[in-house]
C-alpha cells in the first residue's frame, strides 16, 4: 500500500524522499523493524488474550523432565508470526509481484491448516488434532498451486546468460540476456551447476519438453510437504523451531537478494531471476516476526507456536527456496528439519520391521524426533536448542559458500 502511495507521489509531485521508498533495501529494513515491533509489542497482548481464553497446550506425558510444567502454556502463537509478517508486507511490498502473491497465499493457506489442527486440539479436546491425511492433502494442494503458478505464469522467468554493463557512476546501464520460461534449478557444489527438469523427459523428443510440468509440479509438491512436516516435527522444545527457522530464512534472504540483483548474479555466475528481489521485503518481515516471537518462545516459553506456526514456517521456507531455484540446497540448509524427519522415519520403520520379524518392536533412538532423544539422555533443553542453533548456523554458512565453491 505505502509502496504505491510513494510511487504516486514521486510521479506526480517529485516528493523528496519518495524515490528512496522505491529501493528494496530501504523497504526491507523498514519491514524487519515493523515486524519486530508488532511481534514484541502486540505479541504480548495476543499471549494475554490466549491466556484469558484458556487456549493452552495439552501436553502428552512422555516422561520428559519439565514437561508437566508446560501444560496450559498458551498455544496458537503462530498467529503472532503470521500477523507480524503480513502487516509489513501488505504495507511495504509490491503486491502485484507474483512471488509476493504466492508467499501471502502460502502463509494464509498453511496458517489455516495449522489453525484448524490447533483448534481441534484445544477446543475439541482431541490430542490428535486434524487427521494426518487432511494435513497432507492441504500441503499437496498448496504444492500443486505453487508448482502450476511457477510453471505457467508468464511473470515467472529467468534471464539466460545475463550480464550487466555498469557505468563509472556505478549504475546499471544495460542488461543483456533473454528472459525465458525455464524449469532450471541450481545444483550445489558443481561447476556447471544448472539442472533442467525438462531433461528428465527430454529423451522422448524435444516436443516432450513442453510437458516438463509433469516432473516439476510433483517435485514442488514433495518439497512443500517434506519441509512443512520437517518444521512441524522440529517444534518440540522451547525456541528450537523459531530460532532454527530464523537462521534458515535469513540465509534464503541472501540468496533472494543476489538472485534478484543483476550485478551480483552476474558476478557470482548464478541465475538472475527478474523481480525476485522483492522477496527480500517479505523475508525480512518474516525474520523479524520469528525473532520477535522467539522473545516469548525462548526457554521457559510463554507461548507455543502450535501447528499454526510450524506448518506455516515450513511452507514459506519451501516456497521461497523453490522460487529462487535453490530447492536442492534444502537438505543442507534445512539439515535440522531433515534430521528430525529422518529420525522419526528410522524409528518408526525399524520398530515395525523388528516387531514383524522378532515379534517385539525395537528402537534406534531413545525417543524421536531426535531432540527428544537428547532430552531422555539428560541434556537440558536449553543446551539442546543452543547446539542445534550452532549446527543450523554452520549449515547456513556451508550453504552460502556454495555460491562460490563449485
Amino acid at each position: 500500500m505505502l509502496y504505491y502511495l510513494f510511487e504516486y507521489l514521486e510521479k506526480q509531485y517529485q516528493l523528496p524522499g519518495a524515490s528512496l521508498f522505491q529501493f528494496t533495501t530501504f523497504r526491507a529494513a523498514m519491514a524487519i523493524l515493523f515486524s519486530l515491533m508488532i511481534a514484541t509489542v502486540y505479541g504480548k497482548r495476543i499471549i494475554l488474550f490466549l491466556q484469558k481464553k484458556q487456549i493452552g497446550e495439552s501436553v502428552r506425558d512422555l516422561g520428559l523432565e519439565g514437561q508437566k510444567q508446560k501444560a496450559g502454556t498458551p498455544t496458537m502463537g503462530g498467529l503472532i508470526i503470521i500477523m507480524a509478517t503480513l502487516i509489513p508486507v501488505l504495507l511495504l511490498a509490491k503486491l502485484d509481484n507474483i512471488y509476493i502473491i504466492l508467499l501471502i497465499v502460502t502463509t494464509l493457506w498453511m496458517g489455516f491448516i495449522g489453525f484448524t489442527d490447533d483448534y481441534i486440539k484445544v477446543f475439541k479436546k482431541d490430542k490428535e488434532g486434524l487427521k494426518g491425511r487432511f494435513k497432507v492433502l492441504g500441503q499437496v494442494v498448496l504444492g500443486l498451486g505453487v508448482g502450476a503458478t511457477l510453471y505457467f505464469h508468464p511473470g515467472v522467468t529467468m534471464r539466460e546468460d545475463s550480464s550487466s554493463i555498469i557505468t563509472e557512476q556505478l549504475q546499471v546501464q544495460d542488461v543483456q540476456g533473454l528472459e525465458i520460461k525455464s524449469v532450471k534449478t541450481t545444483v550445489p557444489f558443481f561447476k556447471n551447476n544448472e539442472l533442467d527438469y525438462s531433461d528428465f523427459i527430454g529423451w522422448a523428443g524435444e516436443s516432450a519438453r513442453d510437458y516438463a510440468w509433469l516432473i516439476f509440479i510433483p517435485i514442488v509438491i514433495l518439497i512443500v510437504t517434506a519441509v512443512s512436516n520437517g518444521a512441524n516435527l522440529t517444534d518440540g522444545i522451547d525456541g528450537l523451531a523459531a530460532g532454527t527457522s530464523a537462521i534458515i530464512v535469513f540465509t534464503l534472504g541472501i540468496f533472494a537478494w543476489v538472485s534478484g540483483n543483476v550485478i551480483f548474479s552476474d558476478y557470482l555466475d548464478i541465475m538472475f531471476i527478474p523481480n525476485s528481489g522483492e522477496l527480500v521485503v517479505f523475508i525480512t518481515a518474516f525474520v523479524g516476526a520469528l525473532v520477535g516471537f522467539l522473545w516469548y518462545n525462548a526457554f521457559p516459553a510463554q507461548v507455543f507456536m502450535g501447528d499454526t506456526g510450524s506448518l506455516t514456517i515450513g511452507g514459506i521456507i519451501a516456497v521461497i527456496a523453490i522460487i529462487i531455484r535453490k530447492e536442492l540446497l534444502i537438505p543442507v540448509l534445512c539439515g535440522i528439519f531433515f534430521a528430525e524427519s529422518l529420525s522419526v522415519m528410522i524409528q518408526v520403520g525399524y520398530f515395525k520391521y523388528t516387531k514383524k520379524k522378532f515379534g517385539e518392536g525395537k528402537r534406534v533412538f531413545l525417543m524421536s524426533p531426535i531432540h527428544h532423544h537428547y532430552q531422555v539422555k539428560g541434556y537440558h533443553e536449553s543446551k539442546i536448542v543452543t547446539r542445534f542453533w550452532i549446527i543450523a548456523i554452520l549449515l547456513a554458512v556451508i550453504t552460502i559458500v556454495t555460491l562460490k565453491v563449485r
